[in-house]
């Protein structure tokens, strides 16, 4: 469901009408793990996370900004429980479209089918590239890895999320950037 790539902004504005504006506060579940996700979401301002609970401890698997759809894609299309939860970290206005609704627009709109597979493709190599960094790298390599290649989510996110992001504490993290900055 992003609004951006393959299809033209008309393709989308053609359904515009289908979306459901939200504004949501910051630390509100969007959907919990092992609930039906029941809809898709396009963030126009704020920022979401998603997690999943591994006994009693809060794992965060990504981050979502202004620009992006978020949904736990394989609930919303096979209408199974949801592996994770989707949460706001930031007060937030999203877009939220249901899969009734989704399934209009993919059926009415090869240009957006289209783009949607092509995200689908997108969003698999980067979910074999996290699986494969946190097999092979250091925490402090995925750090500085975020460092460079994702700066946003150093300003924007709480620090106990990103080690939570990194799999490791709040005071190994605390570790890291010191010796980083020891290094600068």
């Amino acid at each position: 469901m992003n609004k951006g790539t393959i299809a033209a902004a008309s393709d989308w504005n053609k359904f515009n009408h289908l979306f459901k504006r939200q504004e949501i506060p910051a630390k509100t579940i969007l959907l919990r793990e092992g609930e039906i996700s029941k809809n898709a979401y396009l963030i126009e301002k704020g920022c979401l996370r998603t997690w999943f609970n591994n006994d009693g401890v809060e794992i965060t698997t990504q981050f979502f900004f202004e620009g992006e759809g978020v949904s736990a894609i394989e609930s919303f299309r096979t209408n199974e429980p949801s592996f994770y939860s989707i949460e706001s970290i930031e007060p937030c206005i999203v877009k939220a479209l249901s899969r009734k609704d989704f399934e209009f627009v993919l059926d009415n709109s090869p240009n957006i089918k289209l783009e949607q597979e092509r995200h689908l493709l997108n969003r698999f190599v980067y979910c074999q590239k996290l699986l494969l960094s946190h097999i092979k790298d250091s925490p402090q390599k995925r750090y500085e890895q975020i460092l460079q290649e994702r700066p946003d989510i150093i300003m924007r996110i709480p620090q106990h999320y990103i080690a939570s992001y990194l799999g490791i504490t709040k005071v190994h993290l605390s570790r890291i950037k010191s010796k980083l900055a020891g290094k600068g």
